[in-house]
């Protein structure tokens, strides 16, 4: 991130900085989706794959419309969430089965609590600066992720992990 000089600056560099956390978030959730065995989860991630895609969208929209260069700001927060995911999920975890889907989950929820945290913030910057549509459309992008991250919640507690307490 740039040395911000002002608000809107800040706000930029916010959604530069989620553009980059979505890329490489979506690179492994596409790649560890054809790891998980349930059927629940995988069609989940892979759902969430277009989400991924659908909040990068508004990012670059909302970038344009402030007259920002359209490109990305390496996020190393969502790197080290990324090596971190890939270490227990692709190097050093089970293959298959419940203990791995658990793993999986608990890997993209913490990815997401990021982007929750990131968009959320951003939300804020907008509201702040009296960018409305922007706010409008941070907040309906924040609700999603929640969502999604509610819904792997439920798959844990409610499936995935007494599963994996079996095993």
């Amino acid at each position: 991130m740039s040395t911000p000089e002002d608000l809107k600056d800040l706000y930029t560099d916010e959604l530069k900085d989620l553009w980059s956390a979505n890329d490489q978030m979506k690179r492994l959730v596409k790649k560890i989706t054809t790891k998980a065995s349930d059927a629940k989860l995988k069609e989940m991630l892979q759902h969430s794959v277009e989400g991924i895609d659908k909040h990068t969208d508004v990012l670059k929209e909302l970038l344009a419309a402030q007259d920002e260069k359209t490109a990305k700001e390496h996020c190393k927060g969502m790197e080290g969430l990324v090596e971190e995911a890939t270490k227990h999920i692709v190097e050093e975890g089970p293959k298959k089965g419940p203990l791995l889907d658990a793993i999986i989950i608990a890997q993209y929820q913490r990815m997401t609590h990021y982007g929750i945290a990131g968009f959320g913030t951003a939300a804020a910057y907008a509201e702040a600066l009296g960018l409305s549509d922007d706010t409008a459309r941070l907040k309906e992008a924040t609700d999603e992720i929640y969502g999604g991250d509610e819904y792997m919640n439920k798959l844990a507690e409610t499936s995935v992990n007494l599963q994996a307490a079996e095993d």
